[in-house]
């Protein structure tokens, strides 16, 4: 039986989601030069599903080739993550307005346990994990607010934050976001909407006051 289209479809999002993840880790690092075949080798898929992937990252913003050149990992440029955190602020707002009103106690369970789990991670200096806590508590209200196109910008521009966040880990006010957190927790168990927004600005707006490293380039 011949493989459907949807197969291909497959291999080209988990190519995707895979250098995407690689990027955002930085295992593949800010102006590294990238070449399809020896990324294919690397996931075991065949060149078509990688380049399909190069192409979707190159629209996010995350590589960027030049033709009859190189195709590189793009580098940190302040300028583009503050757009993007403009951009990520601004939807996490509107869907803290919009979910508070939806919430259950369970969501507000779950921001608890995250909000812990963020604790425990900066505790231990695990940034990873503390990135993954930090996305687990506002995606209850990304989720929660039901609204797609919310949803879709801030999976859109939040890689391009998170890159920077993990180079000046040491440097943000990671402990501040903990007691941050358990505000907007507060504001949401209260069914406080505004606050929740008003909360929510400030958690993002604070990773723009740490001291920035050296752009890329």
């Amino acid at each position: 039986m011949d493989l459907k289209p949807v197969g291909r479809t497959l291999l080209r999002d988990q190519a995707y989601r895979a250098l995407k993840d690689a990027i955002v880790a930085g295992v593949l690092a800010p102006g590294q030069v990238v070449k399809d075949r020896e990324l294919a080798e690397q996931l075991g898929f065949s060149r078509a599903p990688v380049r399909d992937a190069l192409s979707r990252l190159a629209d996010e913003g995350l590589v960027e080739s030049k033709p009859q050149s190189h195709t590189r990992v793009t580098p940190l440029i302040l300028r583009d993550v503050h757009d993007a955190l403009v951009v990520v602020r601004a939807m996490h707002e509107a869907a803290a307005r919009a979910a508070v009103p939806r919430l259950t106690a369970t969501d507000v369970d779950w921001m608890r346990a995250a909000n812990d789990e963020f604790a425990d991670a900066v505790r231990s200096g695990d940034v990873e994990r503390a990135l993954r806590a930090d996305d687990a508590l506002h995606d209850v209200l990304v989720a929660a607010c039901d609204n797609r196109a919310v949803a879709a910008t801030i999976d859109r521009y939040t890689p391009l934050i998170r890159r920077l966040e993990r180079q000046r880990f040491a440097t943000l006010p990671a402990q501040r976001s903990v007691v941050r957190h358990e505000e907007l927790i507060q504001a949401c168990a209260a069914g406080d909407a505004e606050a929740a927004a008003a909360i929510t600005s400030t958690i993002w707006s604070s990773l723009e006051s740490s001291e920035p490293p050296k752009e890329a380039s």
